[in-house]
């Protein structure tokens, strides 16, 4: 199943969104095929204020442990992560 991090960062929270930014990448390369897709939202100032993260989990117990083991989590980034079921449906490159 697929599931959405939807993670909200922190109110002046860019400088430790920054520092952490390469081993948020290297964490989610290391995902492999886990990783479907990811970017950061963008505020009002065109500066990041959040991510967008979907990954295939057998649940969302497992969904949850790779949102924990982000950096950016560890860092204390985010203000909240809601994680959701999510279903593509619209140009899934996997589906037939």
């Amino acid at each position: 199943m697929l599931y959405a991090l939807i993670c909200t960062d922190k109110a002046d929270a860019l400088q430790i969104r920054m520092d952490n930014r390469p081993a948020h990448l290297e964490y989610l390369e290391s995902l492999g095929d886990k990783l479907k897709g990811a970017g950061p939202f963008l505020g009002e100032d065109e500066k990041p204020s959040g991510s967008l993260v979907i990954v295939e989990a057998a649940s969302r117990d497992e969904a949850a442990v790779i949102a924990e083991n982000d950096p950016y989590a560890k860092a204390g980034l985010f203000e909240n992560v809601d994680i959701r079921p999510w279903k593509w449906l619209i140009k899934n490159p996997e589906a037939n």
